[in-house]
């Protein structure tokens, strides 16, 4: 059945149906994320195994060295997951994601909660997070080095700009869309400004801090890549590289599947998190 959204001046939300009852935040979390249709799965499945086939058709008949068959490329996944060479270069990757993810969410998320109740800081700064958007990464990569050499931290800085734009943008966003009603009510009742931003507009930003989680998780993702591909042959990014030099496609096609894949599953993730902690979330609001 429909039901109505009632705000609290603490932040805390309560679901009503027309014919009255308290819908919990499980009950709804559970409206929230239906089972998969079993026909949607097979669809997936189906699209699936003929984008493998055709690609199997298309590398057996190409007879190229830069075009490897699916069967080729799933031989050598299989080589690269039992490589320890692999997973040391795994690893090197994520600890330059980790750090440049985790200083863009602490420095992000409050300076866009910032902008978001300040119009003049936000105006303040709106040239420099209009610059950071547009600006193209890999131009900049070359004054990285320069600046700060060849370290995990300066891959971890590419990861951090990468990701800490989207995430500012995207909590300002939705820090300036809190219902003023909801911030004068409080005041009406005597919340002082700590109890405000705690009780009423961090609850009320909060689909938007968790789309821009998500989000800036995408972007680090890609940052780090970038980061291993232009600025330092490590990592992954190194992997590929050194596969590239000696004409190894297959290896090649069998790291950029993992990254693929390791992608989907972290955004997946993320918007499963996303839907778990922000139920009120309409299907499909999120960005």
């Amino acid at each position: 059945r429909p039901f109505r959204r009632t705000p609290g001046i603490d932040g805390a939300h309560r679901y009503r149906q027309p014919t009255g009852g308290t819908m919990t935040a499980r009950t709804l979390d559970r409206r929230a994320m239906p089972p998969s249709d079993p026909v949607v799965w097979r669809w997936r499945l189906a699209v699936a195994a003929a984008l493998v086939l055709a690609w199997e058709i298309l590398g057996r008949s190409a007879q190229t060295l830069l075009l490897p068959s699916a069967s080729a490329t799933a031989a050598a996944l299989a080589r690269l997951l039992v490589s320890a060479a692999f997973w040391r270069a795994l690893a090197s990757s994520h600890a330059a994601l980790v750090l440049g993810f985790a200083a863009a969410a602490v420095l992000g998320v409050p300076l866009g909660l910032i902008l978001g109740r300040r119009p003049v800081a936000a105006r303040a700064l709106a040239v420099q997070l209009d610059a950071l958007m547009v600006t193209p990464m890999s131009a900049v990569i070359p004054l990285v080095i320069l600046a700060a050499g060849l370290s995990l931290w300066t891959r971890a800085f590419v990861v951090f700009a990468f990701a800490v734009p989207v995430i500012v943008v995207t909590v300002e966003a939705g820090a300036r869309d809190v219902d003023p009603r909801l911030v004068e009510m409080a005041r009406a009742f005597g919340a002082s400004p700590r109890q405000i931003a705690r009780r009423v507009i961090l609850p009320a930003a909060r689909p938007a801090l968790l789309t821009a989680l998500r989000l800036g998780l995408g972007r680090a993702f890609s940052g780090m890549v970038v980061s291993e591909l232009v600025l330092m042959a490590a990592g992954i990014g190194g992997l590929i590289l050194r596969f590239q030099a000696d004409f190894d496609a297959a290896s090649v096609y069998a790291v950029v599947v993992i990254v693929v894949g390791e992608a989907i599953v972290l955004m997946k993730t993320a918007s499963r998190i996303e839907r778990r902690l922000a139920p009120w979330q309409p299907p499909g609001a999120a960005v």
